[in-house]
């Protein structure tokens, strides 16, 4: 297996690879010229997203500056995504988001790790596994998002989590290490926001 097929295999393997360099080096390019993108150019941005990543689903918007290992090139977000400043997406392999989820600022999702003995880092190995993020989940300011996480339909993750293992769907989950505090319930269909309750009429 050659070193680009063993970025998705979960095999150790090589970034340094010219091959994996040279094309890491185009997608850079194009996430360049994203962020440099000025406000007023919205549908550039929108172009420019079709063209970076490998799905990305209507009605997404990203605000720069957007940082990524590959420009979004292994990334999945499905429709109506919103991500606050500065996500950055370690894309080493795939990450799949799903619809109407939100990113705050500064969230991180990685997918890349390194060996825990010395000699192989040394040798700059490293290994990818994919990250899972639900259909309409809220993942909060600060947080970050270790390889090979799955997150729960509809799940809230608490801003500046550290979020290490699975978190199912329909839960609030905060802390470092994360962990589920409560289940999403009654509370949450009457008050959006400690005692403050939705107004439904004029929703």
């Amino acid at each position: 297996m050659d070193m680009k097929s063993r970025m998705h295999s979960g095999d150790l393997y090589l970034p340094t690879d010219p091959e994996i360099f040279a094309l890491q080096q185009q997608c850079s390019e194009k996430l360049h010229e994203f962020n440099t993108t000025p406000p007023s150019q919205l549908d550039r941005r929108a172009t420019l997203l079709q063209e970076m990543f490998a799905q990305i689903g209507d009605g997404c918007y990203i605000e720069p500056p957007l940082r990524s290992n590959w420009g979004g090139h292994h990334v999945h977000f499905g429709k109506k995504v919103y991500a606050n400043f500065n996500l950055t997406l370690v894309d080493d392999t795939h990450i799949y988001v799903g619809d109407y989820t939100m990113l705050g600022p500064n969230v991180t999702i990685a997918t890349a790790g390194h060996p825990i003995l010395p000699a192989l880092r040394e040798k700059a190995y490293q290994y990818n596994m994919p990250v899972h993020i639900g259909r309409n989940c809220w993942i909060g300011a600060g947080a970050i998002i270790l390889p090979g996480v799955t997150i729960g339909d509809n799940t809230v993750i608490g801003a500046g989590s550290i979020v290490t293992k699975d978190i199912p769907a329909n839960v609030v989950a905060v802390g470092n290490p994360c962990h589920v505090l409560r289940p999403i319930g009654e509370h949450d269909k009457k008050y959006y926001f400690k005692d403050r309750p939705i107004p439904y009429e004029e929703l």
